[in-house]
């Protein structure tokens, strides 16, 4: 959109600001999970010792002379907690995105962005809780799996209706939530490092990690509540609500020389100039569209979630031996590298776009 002389401006790059925040607060919760890793199996392990050496115990005072068999299906739980817990995250967070296509037309976007930070919100707050709470090792599993689940399935209906309402603005809006997404992995990673340089034990560092987590999405929440009230927002709610500003949309996705017709918006107000024959664009148009970008997407982050972290944070350091840098091979060479470049790349949208001949 050309800007104008009557058209409000950013003031302060408040907008822009609060898309950041709302960027960083929609991946900064799941990035801190995935820090915590080493609480989680840790956790996992010492309660089924403490559960094997009372099995222990009984079997000694019952019956010394017969020796107690292990329990390798307990004391694999920590081993393939990573392997799970990359599947528990990544199948809803695939679901759900695709979800997001129909659930738009239906739950209004507001209701989404809300209800999916209240939701993540609470999911970790829970989790902070029991952190100080004491349970056996397959319950514990249960839970986090569980959690897992609500945080990358909310987080995706989060991500997609963030992506939304970013396009309501102009195309440089969109550039802050991916910021604000690459720098929440950055965050999570320095603090890792951070709480293994003060020696701290790890359910007090996953502790922090989850009311950190808390705190951020609290202000997320405060932060969208508190867009409505900017005037430059407001402006091109209004575009969309009279129709121009989503035809200029449906302009980029629709085909070439397919007529883009206007549509019911979500809130369920027509506009005045809308015809009883009006339609939404097809999905199938939309995605042959975007095609080959959509297909490259998938590949890339099929290879790099698939490997990180569940492949890249059982890596060993083979130079470390009994150097201090074996405790910090993992956060640095794994969770900072990966996050350093992924916060570069997200970032560097805001000063490249590809855009090809036929005007994608």
């Amino acid at each position: 959109m050309t800007t104008t002389s009557h058209q409000p401006q950013d003031r302060y790059k408040a907008v822009w600001l609060i898309f950041f925040m709302l960027g960083l607060g929609t991946l900064l919760p799941w990035n801190f999970f995935m820090t915590a890793t080493k609480y989680f199996t840790n956790r996992l392990d010492m309660s089924q010792n403490v559960s094997l050496n009372a099995a222990v115990l009984s079997k000694d005072i019952q019956d010394p002379a017969v020796p107690t068999a292990p329990l390798p299906e307990q004391r694999s739980l920590s081993a393939i907690f990573n392997n799970v817990m990359t599947l528990c995250a990544m199948l809803p967070l695939l679901l759900f995105s695709c979800l997001n296509s129909f659930l738009h037309q239906r739950i209004p976007q507001s209701v989404r962005i809300l209800g999916s930070l209240v939701a993540i919100l609470l999911v970790f707050l829970v989790t902070a809780i029991l952190v100080k709470v004491q349970l056996d090792a397959l319950p514990f599993f249960v839970f986090t799996m569980i959690k897992i689940i609500l945080i990358n399935s909310f987080g995706a209906i989060l991500q997609g209706s963030l992506f939304g309402l970013a396009g309501l603005l102009p195309a440089n809006y969109t550039a802050p939530i991916m910021s604000g997404q690459g720098l929440a992995g950055l965050f999570a990673s320095v603090a890792m490092i951070c709480a293994i340089a003060s020696g701290s034990e790890l359910s007090e560092s996953a502790f922090g990690y989850f009311i950190t987590a808390c705190v951020v999405v609290i202000l997320a929440i405060i932060c969208y509540l508190g867009l409505p009230r900017l005037e430059f927002y407001r402006y091109y709610q209004q575009l969309k609500l009279e129709g121009p500003g989503e035809q200029e949309t449906k302009l980029d996705l629709i085909s070439k020389g397919e007529e883009p017709r206007a549509s019911k918006e979500e809130s369920g107000v027509s506009t005045p100039n809308s015809q009883a024959t009006s339609r939404n664009p097809s999905i199938r148009a939309i995605l042959k569209n975007i095609s080959v970008l959509a297909l490259s997407v998938c590949c890339n982050f099929t290879v790099t979630i698939g490997l990180f972290p569940a492949v890249t944070a059982e890596v060993k350091s083979s130079i470390a031996g009994t150097s201090a840098w074996g405790d910090y091979f993992i956060p640095v060479s794994c969770f900072l590298t990966f996050n350093i470049f992924d916060w570069l790349g997200r970032s560097l949208t805001a000063v490249f776009m590809w855009e090809s001949k036929a005007g994608r």
